[in-house]
């Protein structure tokens, strides 16, 4: 089940790629490739099977065939658009649902034309580790044009998430919400969520409740934008 973004609750087949091309504080995903993948032939089981990595598209077009009623395969990773050649290469009977970090243009470039849902994330410059003052300019110039790309038309819709927390500066959303609003559907600010021993201490108090709070409230004269957590980790989905 998707449990982000407006599609919460939507029943689909989830692809997750390994590799990515940035370094987010709040990140909990390993992007090791150890030469197999786990395959989760019956849904919501726990039980893997073992697949050689990589795949091969027709590999993983027959790994997904079992599963009926989708509401589209989701595209996820790591960064997806590291693999743009794959993935346009892909021929499935349901629709492509792609979650990006929204920061390889070229790539996305690629895609305007397979994809049905863009999941784009808008990664504050401060989220980032390690990335110089220098790139942060390149690197919003460039979540900017993905947006650009990859718009909402009428046959693809696109969101954009932006995951705050408690050091997230609420200028800087404003000013990201102000350069993707005529690009998309809606805005998802999304509470940055624990990991791992922290997961039972609360991240945020009253005041910052009221503070993302006031947060939507001034995102909502440039677009409709709610406050969605990551719903699967509520009741234990992942």
């Amino acid at each position: 089940m998707q449990g982000e973004g407006p599609y919460v609750g939507t029943r689909q087949a989830f692809v997750r790629f390994s590799g990515c091309n940035l370094n987010c504080n709040y990140c909990d995903t390993n992007f090791e490739n150890p030469g197999t993948c786990d395959y989760e032939k019956v849904e919501g089981s726990g039980i893997f099977e073992k697949v050689p990595n990589p795949l091969s598209v027709e590999k993983l077009e027959s790994l997904l065939q079992p599963f009926k009623k989708l509401h589209s395969v989701s595209l996820t990773g790591g960064e997806p658009l590291l693999h743009a050649d794959f993935i346009e290469r892909l021929n499935l009977p349901v629709p492509l649902y792609l979650e990006s970090n929204m920061t390889l243009p070229e790539q996305a470039r690629k895609l305007r034309e397979n994809i049905a849902y863009v999941a784009g994330d808008f990664k504050l410059p401060e989220a980032l580790r390690e990335i110089r003052p220098e790139a942060r300019d390149v690197h919003v110039e460039n979540t900017i044009e993905c947006f650009r790309l990859l718009r909402k038309n009428s046959s693809r819709d696109c969101f954009c998430k932006i995951v705050v927390g408690r050091g997230t500066k609420p200028e800087t959303v404003v000013l990201a919400a102000e350069a993707i609003a005529s690009y998309v559907s809606c805005i998802i600010l999304q509470p940055e969520t624990p990991v791992g021993s922290a997961v039972r201490t609360p991240r945020f108090t009253q005041g910052s409740v009221q503070t993302i709070i006031k947060l939507q409230k001034t995102l909502l004269e440039l677009a409709d934008t709610r406050i969605i957590p990551q719903t699967h980790r509520m009741w234990g989905c992942l």
